[in-house]
């Protein structure tokens, strides 16, 4: 089990998220958002550089803060931020390694997109063939299910920035589901 002091994620999670309900509700809105949070919390979070290492416990409650104002309205904002957070944090600090000749190469790549934003886990590929593959989130600990709908989000939009076309990502097993882990499946063009 992972130690909790470990489980940490890059500052630029929590802003990426930040900037997603800037580009959403405007400044109002992240004020409204921080503002839900303790004051301690919210401090930690506006104050986050890039590289800073923020608890993924805040990181949780600040994606439910951020469920329980856009959820109502738009159920699918957990993917669009995960997107949002890979096209703009993802390829303005690593798009060497987003931007990859094709989604088999960026999957299976020695540096890995997913333990540079995270401390804790790893994403295995467990299997490919061609123009598909099985991921795994292995190691991580505890979650929530907003983490895993960001994921799959983030790994869409990953895939059309490795030239993967229209693709089609999947979570289909779910810690939060009573599976022993977390797995997407990923389909793309050519």
């Amino acid at each position: 089990m992972t130690r909790v002091e470990e489980r940490t994620a890059r500052g630029g999670v929590a802003r990426a998220t930040l900037d997603f309900v800037r580009a959403e509700l405007g400044e109002d809105g992240v004020v409204a958002i921080l503002d839900g949070l303790c004051e301690d919390a919210a401090e930690r979070l506006r104050d986050a550089g890039p590289n800073d290492e923020v608890a993924m416990e805040l990181l949780f409650d600040l994606w439910r803060a951020v469920d329980r104002r856009l959820g109502p309205e738009d159920p699918e904002w957990a993917e669009r931020a995960g997107a949002f957070s890979i096209e703009s944090a993802g390829t303005q600090q690593y798009g060497g390694i987003v931007g990859k000749p094709s989604p088999l190469e960026f999957l299976t790549q020695r540096v890995s997109l997913f333990r540079l934003f995270y401390r804790s886990g790893r994403m295995d590929v467990v299997w490919h063939d061609e123009g598909k593959a099985l991921l795994r989130l292995v190691d991580f600990g505890e979650s929530d299910p907003l983490f895993c709908r960001r994921q799959t989000g983030g790994l869409a939009r990953a895939l059309i920035l490795a030239r993967g076309g229209e693709p089609s990502v999947r979570h289909v097993r779910c810690v939060h589901d009573g599976d022993a882990f977390c797995e997407w499946s990923l389909g793309w063009e050519g």
